[in-house]
């Protein structure tokens, strides 16, 4: 498995992560998801990505039992979480929040439920407009500096917020902000392709973690004929994600995607997670799965990979354009 160094920091990531979104506790339960992790890990996978909101802390708790069983040494993976949101429902300073009080208990809370003494990458699952950034910046800072985190940073905040805390934290002399964790893929591209791209220069030297490479599973092509029993646009809560995976104009890009991948000789899904490790500004692609075979699937995009000859990309582009 290839390794990429996050951002300008010195911790190396394996080029395809995995990740809890939407699955785990909603279509995993505790062996099945040791079971999706042992196949991420024995692909090559050192990253496992979380965060406190999914399910409800929930999520959390199940990668933690799974860790605990499977006995990796702690130094062979990297574990992250994201805070913003809340787990308590509509309580005063612990709901769609930043403020320090929220920030300081969140950490110790996932520590619990992962049982782990410290978590290696910590996200502001969102941008607070209530909370002043410096309040923010010195609340990640003090938790770097305890050891109960080592490296915190962002997710789907703008390049202009992001670069404020960054330049507070840097005339501080603070622990600034290292990664960005944006959706990307094929269909959503702006953000990282375009609003991001000062912010992979020096000094700042972003790293992004990207989710949703496969844009929710529409990138799949299982969505052609409709909305299936078993996808995640199907569950409870999700409905939400059925407007946007029926889309007509999305599904007749992806229909021009298949041929491509037929004579490449893989699935439209390791077509679009392969298309995603030719940004280098992506330090890793997280993928998501509902079962242990789809990981296999997925990983599978590692070899498809060197197939993605500058002919091949230009095929890959007129198709989604």
């Amino acid at each position: 498995m290839p390794l990429r160094r996050l951002g300008r920091s010195g911790l190396q990531l394996s080029v395809l992560s995995f990740g809890s979104w939407v699955t785990f506790d909603n279509q995993l339960d505790d062996d099945l998801a040791l079971e999706c992790m042992q196949n991420a890990w024995e692909a090559g996978c050192n990253f496992f990505d979380n965060a406190e909101s999914y399910a409800q802390g929930k999520s959390e708790a199940i990668m933690g039992r799974a860790l605990a069983r499977l006995g990796w040494p702690r130094h062979r993976y990297v574990v992250s979480t994201k805070f913003y949101w809340g787990i308590h429902g509509d309580v005063p300073n612990m709901r769609n929040t930043l403020n320090r009080k929220y920030l300081a208990q969140a950490i110790d809370a996932s520590l619990e439920r992962f049982g782990l003494d410290f978590i290696d990458l910590v996200y502001c699952h969102r941008p607070d407009p209530n909370t002043p950034v410096d309040e923010t910046v010195w609340a990640m800072h003090d938790m770097v500096a305890s050891g109960k985190a080592l490296y915190w940073g962002t997710s789907e905040w703008s390049a202009e917020q992001i670069r404020a805390a960054w330049e507070y934290a840097d005339r501080h002399h603070l622990h600034a902000p290292v990664m960005e964790q944006p959706q990307y893929n094929l269909l959503d591209r702006r953000r990282v392709e375009e609003e991001y791209a000062p912010l992979y220069e020096e000094p700042i030297g972003l790293g992004t973690t990207i989710w949703s490479p496969l844009a929710s599973g529409l990138l799949t092509g299982k969505y052609r004929d409709g909305v299936p029993a078993d996808s995640r646009a199907a569950l409870p809560g999700y409905a939400w994600l059925a407007g946007s995976l029926t889309d007509a104009d999305a599904l007749a890009k992806v229909e021009r995607l298949r041929p491509i991948a037929e004579e490449l000789g893989c699935t439209l899904s390791q077509l679009a997670l392969a298309w995603c490790t030719l940004n280098p500004h992506v330090s890793t692609v997280i993928t998501g799965a509902s079962k242990a075979s789809q990981v296999t699937e997925n990983f599978g995009a590692l070899h498809v990979i060197p197939l993605l000859t500058e002919e091949v990309v230009v095929r890959i582009e007129d198709a989604v354009r």
